[in-house]
């Protein structure tokens, strides 16, 4: 018996034949956007449709949105000039169905909905019309969409059961007369659908993709070399710089010069490296992570030296030194950039900091 039962032994499953990562350990494994768009509640794909809209105002002049109540059925409206509905404008269909794909039904209301208010005035006609929703369009809606007189077709022979009483909820919409007319000249062409792999492609380009989806951030470009002249957003810390300089050689601020001290003159060079190093992460996080992160990274950055800034010492520049010295040290891996830091990111902060009077070489008496 006991011989039979050892030839009915369950095999080794593939997974534990796995390297096991730490990556793997930590995280498990990962799903891939479009998985993790079907997971999303309705809130979620919201918020979602709202963050996917920072990538459209990059090809827009206005991006906004309009769904809910009265909507004329639009969701999210891109306009490409400052007149609005007068101007040229584009609509974005963004329908959550999460257990199933967009299907012709939904897509002819719809449609139906903003022919009526096209109509009657209420809005201009978009220069184009696009559907998307987390499992796409179903096969029979792209069909539709893909050939206008077919939609068409079918927003005639479905009008009385889709639309006609659901238009709007004071009047039944007949289609006939005037209405028939204006939508038979219309262009049905201007339907269409955005695949949902697509609008995760655009969702990349905003700033809230890796908090969504995660996988590491993108590489980061080289960073930019100071220019020849100092800019306007060096004058402080510069200012403090030289203070720092001063005060070590022992002569008033007025009267330093790098001609005198080239060794200083070095060093100054190597600190408006690190700013510009510090300023290319900064916009680098602009495109790359939410608001407001890089300004965490600065003020962790500031928690971990700001010590050593209020011990005592005896000039600016050995005070700038250590304050340096001690960046290298400072934990900053609790920040979603922290993959991105390099040392001369670690130094440029801290005269972003000194840039804000943050950081002070040199008391004022």
């Amino acid at each position: 018996m006991n011989d039979n039962l050892n030839n009915f032994k369950l095999p080794e499953p593939k997974s534990g034949q796995e390297n096991a990562s730490s990556q793997k350990v930590l995280n498990g494994k990962l799903i891939t956007p479009k998985q993790h768009l079907l997971l999303f509640s309705s809130d979620e794909w919201e918020d979602f449709i709202e963050e996917w809209g920072v990538f459209q105002k990059t090809k827009y002049h206005l991006v906004t949105r309009l769904g809910g109540a009265n909507d004329f059925g639009i969701d999210v409206a891109c306009f490409y000039t400052g007149q609005g509905f007068l101007g040229e404008w584009d609509n974005f269909q963004c329908k959550y169905y999460k257990g199933e794909p967009l299907a012709p039904r939904t897509a002819i209301l719809e449609i139906g909905k903003i022919l009526w208010h096209i109509h009657k005035n209420n809005i201009t006609a978009p220069s184009a019309y696009y559907f998307f929703s987390p499992k796409d369009c179903g096969p029979s809606l792209k069909k539709l969409l893909l050939d206008s007189e077919k939609l068409k077709n079918k927003l005639y022979d479905e009008w009385d059961n889709w639309c006609a009483t659901t238009i709007t909820t004071t009047q039944t919409v007949s289609l006939e007369g005037q209405f028939k007319k204006f939508v038979d000249s219309f262009d049905f062409s201007i339907f269409k659908y955005k695949p949902v792999n697509q609008v995760i492609e655009e969702y990349r380009e905003t700033p809230y993709f890796l908090i969504r989806f995660g996988g590491g951030l993108k590489d980061r470009p080289n960073p930019i070399s100071p220019p020849e002249s100092h800019e306007d957003i060096e004058v402080r810390y510069i200012e403090q710089l030289h203070e720092a300089y001063a005060e070590n050689k022992k002569v008033s601020k007025g009267k330093f010069c790098f001609d005198h001290y080239p060794d200083l003159e070095k060093h100054f060079i190597r600190q408006r490296e690190a700013f510009y190093f510090a300023e290319s992460l900064r916009a680098f996080a602009r495109d790359s992570v939410p608001s407001g992160t890089f300004e965490e990274l600065q003020n962790d950055m500031y928690d971990g030296v700001v010590d050593t800034a209020e011990s005592d010492h005896r000039d600016g520049l050995e005070k700038l030194k250590s304050v340096m010295k001690e960046s290298k040290s400072v934990p900053l891996d609790a920040n979603g950039l922290f993959q991105a830091v390099r040392v001369k990111d670690r130094y440029g902060i801290c005269h972003q900091l000194a840039n804000e009077d943050r950081l002070v070489w040199v008391k004022r008496r």
